[in-house]
């Protein structure tokens, strides 16, 4: 059994704070009535009060508070490890996430580089059903964002928010996305693996070629999709503002496509112009040469909610407790169960 929300296991804490401060009431009582004479006399002129249920009814409340706690952590049950094995490839995708990708991808001006990038991105992974992929994001610097997975509907979830603010510094480290890349495969020495760089190809942090070159020698392919324009388009701000240099300039940002080409030559694969209607076939052609191996992947079915027993425990305990009363039942008081006649 596991639990969706285990943070709430901390309110068990306030259980035995509760048993303590009861227990300091009932010391605090019976100094009281010690104080008003003796504890046989004074009880006998209260004779409806009952210690007991007292206590009973502590303990439901207990009990309910537990249960409470419980139904808030929701308890899981019933998941099941299967592993099902494939031919495919490693796939890293690495998406540039800098502030020049929210400039425009066309001359139209309608969809954004980063939109454009996820599109390719996410038709590229509803292409790889059989490989296994994960996910690079990078700016001024990269960040691992899922590692290697055979789950693709997690992949395209984890790129669908894929946003500039994500990342801490801005500029374009491309080398740094591609030797994070390289170090997130598997450690399976069969796998063929392939990156795919999606950027508009301006590159200011880093010897991007270099790096593609190192990942080329390692066994990895570097493919390099370009997004964006060559005649260059200002960069939107999210406040409705335009990007602007130190002289309050607007900046224009332009596709490198010859800086794209040299870093996809050094990394043995092939440059993609991301506008194209069959950018992402034209890769998957280029994937599919890589010799396919036996890769496992890993599933778990999805949990069994288990929280409504315990509500419905709660439910009854509830129910339960309205008809116990703190008083003497009437009824007992005709049976005598210590005393001797």
């Amino acid at each position: 059994m596991s639990f969706a929300n285990p943070q709430y296991f901390y309110l068990l804490i306030a259980l035995p704070i509760i048993v303590l401060l009861y227990w300091l009431n009932e010391r605090s009582r019976e100094r009281k009535i010690a104080r008003m004479g003796r504890a046989d006399v004074v009880r006998s002129l209260i004779p409806q009060y009952s210690v007991v249920k007292h206590r009973v009814m502590l303990g439901i409340e207990l009990l309910v508070m537990l249960l409470v706690i419980v139904v808030l952590a929701r308890p899981r049950a019933g998941a099941s490890r299967t592993t099902e094995t494939h031919r495919g490839i490693e796939l890293m995708v690495a998406v540039d996430v800098s502030n020049s990708m929210r400039a425009s991808s066309g001359e139209a001006g309608d969809v954004s580089r980063l939109q454009r990038a996820k599109l390719v991105a996410e038709k590229l992974i509803e292409n790889s059903t059989t490989d296994k992929v994960g996910l690079i994001v990078f700016a001024g610097n990269a960040y691992l964002q899922m590692p290697i997975t055979g789950d693709l509907r997690s992949a395209k979830l984890f790129l669908s928010n894929m946003d500039p603010d994500m990342v801490p510094s801005q500029g374009t480290a491309i080398g740094t996305a591609i030797t994070i890349a390289s170090q997130s495969f598997s450690p399976n020495p069969n796998a063929q693996k392939a990156i795919v760089v999606i950027t508009d190809g301006e590159n200011f942090e880093d010897d991007a070629v270099a790096a593609a070159r190192t990942a080329a020698r390692d066994g990895y392919q570097v493919d390099v999709v370009g997004v964006g324009t060559t005649t260059g388009a200002p960069i939107p701000m999210p406040d409705g503002s335009f990007l602007t240099d130190e002289q309050g300039e607007p900046v224009t940002t332009r596709l490198d496509e010859d800086g794209a080409q040299e870093i996809a030559n050094a990394g043995g694969g092939t440059y993609v112009n991301g506008n194209s209607a069959g950018a992402v076939m034209t890769l998957k052609r280029t994937l599919d040469k890589l010799a396919k191996t036996e890769l496992q992947t890993v599933n778990y079915t999805r949990h069994d909610e288990q929280f409504p027993v315990f509500a419905w425990l709660t439910l009854i305990l509830l129910i339960a407790s309205v008809f116990v009363t703190e008083t003497r039942s009437l009824w007992l008081n005709r049976f005598n169960f210590f005393n001797r006649q």
